[in-house]
């Protein structure tokens, strides 16, 4: 073939520094991250629970998701504590309060949520300043929203390609998945009689959670990848089976209590799934260079600047 003619220049492979990984995988460890981002979930979920039964007249109903928020809050705190080595490290993130910083909300919205579902539980528990203990419940709610969703855009805010570009569903994956545990956790306390609006939400929950995330994997394409493949792609598979089958047991499992217990356990299950798939499948795109340099020169190729992750 004469030179010049028919010539293809193969397209340039992407590549890192030496083959290394362009971001730092995150160094957060399991069982202590996954599980306290899905106790803080459900703490949230729980606490909004609480406020609208409290503002409904449902006394039984709100009494279980008091305990479940204050239940979910403390043990989560115990496991962050666990995550950051000692309690010092969370108390300096107190020390300011930086409202560009998912981080710092974080911190603060925690930390509220820990002191409102105390003094909620305490007064629900002691019987002692019940006025106190009504306005701390109606207060959590507002601070349970946030504490639902915000996990989800700190995980977003990182350089971490799978959470990062993953920003528009991730938060609703979280809240789904926080609904969905609330409802679990009070119909597993509550009479079956009384826990029809607990049932409700495990199955609202259930729903979003699922539909967030299948919309989430297909509109990522390649950044989805690392949901679908290798112990990511097992765990996400076993949540949606199990979030979805709880949520379909909760519409019959005021039947019976072992109904309402299969139904509690398999959304519990699938929730915690969701936490350790989301945590491998960040860990998995931030170790392939693929991940971020692919995405990269496609947005250069389509005559958009490339965005740094994380600013």
């Amino acid at each position: 073939m004469p030179k010049g003619q028919g010539e293809v220049v193969p397209e340039a492979p992407f590549r890192s520094y030496y083959g290394q990984p362009v971001v730092k995988q995150p160094i957060w460890h399991e069982p202590h991250m996954p599980t306290y981002l899905y106790l803080g979930g459900m703490s949230g979920a729980a606490s909004a629970m609480a406020a609208v039964a409290r503002l409904t007249g449902h006394e039984r109903l709100e009494l279980a998701a008091r305990t479940a928020a204050f239940a979910g809050g403390t043990a989560g705190a115990a496991f962050l504590v666990a995550e950051l080595g000692r309690p010092m490290r969370f108390l300096n993130m107190l020390r300011v309060f930086k409202p560009s910083s998912p981080m710092s909300v974080g911190s603060w919205t925690l930390a509220a949520q820990g002191g409102l579902t105390s003094v909620a539980m305490g007064s629900a528990v002691t019987g002692v300043l019940p006025v106190v203990g009504d306005a701390a419940t109606l207060a959590s709610g507002l601070s349970g929203v946030a504490m639902a969703t915000y996990t989800a855009v700190l995980l977003a805010d990182t350089a971490v390609p799978a959470w990062h570009e993953a920003m528009r569903e991730l938060p609703f994956v979280f809240a789904g998945s926080a609904l969905a545990s609330a409802g679990a956790a009070v119909m597993l306390t509550t009479p079956r009689a009384l826990a029809g609006p607990a049932r409700a939400a495990a199955v609202a929950g259930a729903v979003t959670e699922v539909v967030a995330g299948e919309v989430m994997e297909r509109r990522l394409g390649m950044l989805g990848e690392p949901y679908r493949k290798g112990r990511a792609g097992t765990l996400m598979r076993a949540s949606r089976a199990l979030t979805l089958g709880g949520g379909l047991l909760a519409t019959v499992a005021g039947r019976s209590r072992a109904l309402t217990a299969l139904s509690g356990l398999a959304i519990t299950a699938g929730a915690l799934c969701t936490r350790f798939g989301v945590l491998e499948a960040g860990r998995v795109s931030a170790r392939d260079p693929k991940y971020t340099v692919v995405p990269q020169r496609d947005r250069l190729d389509a005559g958009h600047p490339a965005r740094v992750p994380g600013r």
